[in-house]
């Protein structure tokens, strides 16, 4: 048996032998490949802080239980200390530590797990509304200046309602305020919220709406992050004043308003005209008037009487007299000047007469006609020299032509010898053979012949 099992493992694929360093890098390899950057919620324990200003903890549950680390460079940027016992929301890779072959978590952001769940939700929504344009500031109403009626969402039992009414009786007591009540914290409260603004968008009531609550923390505001309160100010015509809590609380409701005030108090300042402001601008303007009428009515009866005074320099009686006075002697311009005109008008008239008669149009014609028959003479002798001229030269040119044409050469006796297969001319006993055939041309015809001899001069 013992024979068998031996020969059988010798028979059997080489065994791969993996070391414990190689086992833990394939471990670790496989699972940063295998997760992605993941989010994971549990309770901080075991929490240690070495020197080098990495934290080391275990992340657990009622059931289970994991390690991870925070290097330092992720650490710095917390904004709160972790402890034992702390609920957090971590994300972090998935990895191994080889030295000891424990399963970890490297984490790369760590939050307390109830905040940084309102926050995401409050960051989601925002972007959301955003996207639909409820945030735009071009769908924002004005306030009104001077507003008749207040209306006032909140808590009617809250420190909100009491500052905002101290505030609107001192600068504008005179305002009508109504107070829509609702609660402003806890389940529902939202509903009743979008509900109150609903109803007093369709009574009409008030030039402006502010909506107020003290302050408190992420969850106790929750009620004005909520989608239904932020379409419902969208919605209503009436502007809406958000004053939700302190100056660095920020809702979904802020950025939906028409104005955002950074506390309730504040609210109640930007709705309401400050009357101690007004009285002081009304006697200004007032003072201003009275000068402004002062001088007007001085200024009137200056004019008034300046006005008297050309009256009289003015009266119709005089300014006849003066204007009977100025039309005789513009008769007596007018005749003078009309006399002078027409012996001027005459003398010119007897000048254009004269230069009519130097520059008559049949003196022009008559010496223009002899003009034309002169020319025409002229051209007429000018085109037989220029016809005698060409006919002479090309007579010379004819007689050049036959001086150096092939055909007077022939009529001397020459002749032009060309081979007969192939047509060129034969210049040269060289370019001859006996027994070729070649064809002569003379001044009246041609002729074929054969080569016999050849006599090449210079050669024997």
């Amino acid at each position: 048996m013992t024979s068998a099992q031996d020969s059988l493992a010798l028979e059997s694929p080489a065994r791969q032998v993996l070391s414990v360093s190689q086992l833990n890098r394939k471990a670790r390899t496989l699972l940063e490949g295998g997760f992605p950057l993941i989010w994971v919620e549990g309770e901080i324990s075991n929490l240690s802080r070495p020197v080098s200003g990495h934290l080391y903890f275990s992340l657990k549950d009622a059931a289970a239980q994991v390690r991870c680390a925070l290097f330092r460079n992720r650490a710095t940027l917390l904004r709160f200390k972790p402890q034992d016992g702390l609920h957090v929301l971590l994300r972090a890779r998935v990895s191994l530590y080889e030295a000891r072959g424990d399963f970890q978590l490297i984490v790369e952001h760590m939050e307390e797990a109830g905040y940084g769940a309102l926050q995401r939700a409050f960051e989601e929504l925002k972007q959301k509304l955003a996207k639909q344009g409820l945030f735009d500031a071009a769908r924002k109403n004005p306030l009104p200046a001077v507003p008749r009626r207040i209306g006032v969402i909140t808590s009617p039992s809250g420190a909100a309602i009491r500052d905002i009414l101290s505030v609107i009786r001192r600068r504008h007591a005179a305002v009508e305020v109504i107070v829509y009540p609702v609660p402003v914290q806890g389940e529902g409260s939202a509903e009743k919220i979008a509900a109150m603004i609903r109803l007093a968008a369709a009574r009409a009531d008030c030039d402006v709406l502010i909506l107020a609550r003290g302050g408190g923390s992420l969850e106790d505001l929750w009620a004005f992050n909520e989608e239904i309160v932020a379409h419902a100010i969208y919605a209503c015509d009436i502007p809406v004043v958000s004053g939700v809590g302190h100056e660095i609380d920020f809702t979904i409701a802020d950025f939906v308003a028409d104005v955002r005030a950074p506390t309730p108090t504040g609210a109640a300042e930007l709705v309401t005209p400050d009357s101690e402001a007004w009285l002081r601008n009304l006697e200004d303007t007032h003072r201003r008037l009275t000068r402004v009428i002062a001088r007007t009515l001085s200024g009137l009866h200056e004019r008034l009487a300046w006005c008297g005074e050309r009256l009289e320099h003015l009266h119709p009686a005089r300014l006849l007299r003066d204007h009977a006075q100025r039309v005789d002697e513009l008769e007596l311009r007018l005749r003078q000047s009309l006399h002078t005109d027409l012996r001027t008008r005459t003398t010119r008239l007897e000048g254009l007469r004269a230069r009519l008669h130097q520059h008559s149009p049949a003196q022009k014609l008559a010496l223009l006609g002899n003009n034309c028959l002169t020319l025409r003479q002229r051209l007429v002798f000018a085109a037989r020299q220029y016809l005698k001229r060409l006919e002479h030269d090309l007579g010379l040119a004819i007689r050049a032509l036959n001086t150096v044409s092939p055909l007077a050469t022939l009529q001397r006796g020459y002749a032009i010898i060309t081979d007969a297969a192939s047509g060129r001319v034969i210049a040269s006993v060289h370019a001859a053979h006996r027994g070729q055939q070649v064809q002569a041309r003379l001044a009246d015809g041609r002729f074929s012949a054969n080569i016999e001899t050849i006599n090449r001069e210079g050669k024997k």
